[in-house]
């Protein structure tokens, strides 16, 4: 089923379903044990309300600021050459992502850092998290590119003996058609999956077991903590309406860095020759 030369609404339609929606808790201080075993067996955990107004504003603006002021040593990756984009408008619909500002933009790092979180994933760890990864991830109006399914483990830099944990964070609404959270739930039970260079660094589309698909919409400061073997992805944005989520990646303090033949083992087809 491998789905390179479709358009986007077709992928959207193919690769992933809608029918399932998954109902997130209200607010941290609902979280119990048994919630936490699920977490075990689902690979994921959705609370909504962690971040108040005030924070989503200020996140959605030092985002905006990091855009479209100063980039503060902050990168930024855009979907076009960076001299091509002449108006704040053509670099906010070009944007897909922004990264490693957590050292240069206050706003952010208090995120990265806030206590709901950090508890959140210290209860799920059983001892103290290290941040590994910071990011925004941009989906603009009418054609904010897909996202295909994918374990976050595969991409090297998240590669630790102990399993990481992504911490997805809305900030504008995120629904079923401006590209909220898909997942597939107890993905991650499946051990390391090889990924393949098709639409993105992925797993193989035959390999995704869709009709397994749960969709998981947040509001603004409503939050998806999973696995870093879950299987997830997110379709392409085709709505008239933004969707801009902070990424944040953690590992257990005592974890340490998977060697690059132990991640090829893993990640890659070198050892198999088995093909998408």
């Amino acid at each position: 089923m491998k789905q390179p030369h479709l358009s986007s609404e077709q992928i959207n339609a193919v690769m992933y379903r809608y029918n399932q929606v998954h109902v997130s808790l209200n607010g941290c201080g609902e979280l119990k044990e048994e919630h936490f075993a699920q977490y075990k067996q689902s690979g994921f955990l959705a609370v909504e309300g962690v971040l108040d107004e005030l924070e989503v504003r200020q996140s959605l603006q030092a985002i905006m600021d990091l855009l479209l002021v100063d980039r503060k040593g902050a990168r930024l990756q855009f979907t076009k050459p960076e001299k091509e984009l002449r108006t704040p408008e053509d670099r906010e619909l070009a944007i897909r992502k922004i990264s490693e500002f957590v050292d240069c933009e206050e706003r952010l790092r208090r995120i990265a850092y806030h206590p709901d979180i950090i508890g959140t994933i210290r209860r799920i760890f059983g001892e103290e998290p290290k941040l590994i990864q910071d990011m925004a991830l941009l989906k603009p109006p009418h054609g904010g590119g897909e996202k295909p399914w994918h374990q976050d483990m595969a991409y090297g830099s998240l590669t630790y003996t102990k399993s990481a944990i992504g911490v997805w964070i809305a900030l504008d609404e995120a629904a079923a058609d401006n590209g909220c959270m898909h997942v597939i739930p107890g993905s991650h039970q499946e051990g390391a999956t090889p990924h393949y260079a098709v639409r993105d660094w992925q797993l193989c589309d035959s390999q995704v077991p869709v009709n397994r698909d749960v969709i998981v919409p947040l509001k603004p400061g409503g939050i998806l903590f999973f696995h870093g073997m879950l299987y997830h992805g997110t379709p392409s944005n085709l709505s008239a309406l933004r969707r801009r989520a902070l990424q944040f990646h953690y590992v257990p303090a005592s974890a340490e860095k998977v060697s690059p033949q132990e991640y090829k083992r893993m990640f890659t087809n070198e050892m198999t020759g088995a093909e998408c």
